[in-house]
């Protein structure tokens, strides 16, 4: 399978500046819908236009705008939900449905592979999805920016540690696929970002905790 044999979908939805993500293997015609908070129906629309059928789906975290559509979407199909363990006792959906994952752990789409990066900081189960050369950051990494680290569950050291530990140490041909619409442009190279935003390229912990004020 090669890079371009890959069905990806970024649509924005809801009222919050939302990116919601369908990602597929062409050959089995299987997909994925990750974060999916709002809009159902268009979702799973847009999905069957395509031709594929979902099969599974993925969450970044557990807050409202990224998980309140899942009931929505499991009445309609019966797919399991993977979500970080450490997140998971806070979606509220069957418990049959839930899969809780680690850090390192790879699920696949048909035969394309999905590796899930632990990246606490935002919540303490943030994760991030790794499908080939697309990072899907949910609200760790923005363009330009970061994730509130402010919120109940957050920490500034956690999150500093996931990007200058995790998501900076990939490659810079990786494409940035965040979870909101928060910048001009809608994806970019990591690499890009590594040299332009700040809270990706603060090289101590110290200048990041100033960065988001907790210094």
């Amino acid at each position: 399978m090669s890079e371009s044999d890959i069905y990806f979908k970024q649509l924005e939805l809801g009222p919050m500046q939302n990116f919601i993500y369908l990602i597929g293997d062409p050959a089995t015609r299987e997909a994925a819908v990750i974060d999916p908070g709002w809009e159902v129906p268009t979702i799973l629309a847009t999905a069957q236009q395509d031709g594929y059928r979902l099969t599974k789906a993925f969450v970044t975290h557990h807050h409202f705008d990224h998980v309140m559509g899942l009931s929505e979407l499991l009445h309609a199909v019966d797919i399991p939900v993977y979500v970080n363990q450490h997140d998971a006792p806070l979606v509220e959906i069957s418990s049959s449905a839930r899969k809780p994952l680690r850090g390192g752990d790879e699920v696949t789409i048909g035969t394309l592979p999905v590796r899930l990066l632990h990246t606490p900081g935002h919540t303490p189960g943030s994760q991030c999805l790794l499908v080939r050369d697309r990072l899907l950051s949910g609200d760790t990494l923005f363009i330009g920016s970061c994730g509130r680290c402010d919120l109940p569950g957050g920490s500034p050291t956690q999150l500093y540690e996931s990007l200058s530990q995790r998501l900076r140490q990939l490659d810079d041909q990786t494409v940035l696929c965040p979870g909101h619409h928060y910048a001009p442009e809608v994806t970019v190279l990591l690499g890009r970002e590594k040299q332009h935003n700040p809270f990706l390229a603060a090289t101590t912990l110290q200048r990041f905790l100033r960065l988001v004020g907790a210094a």
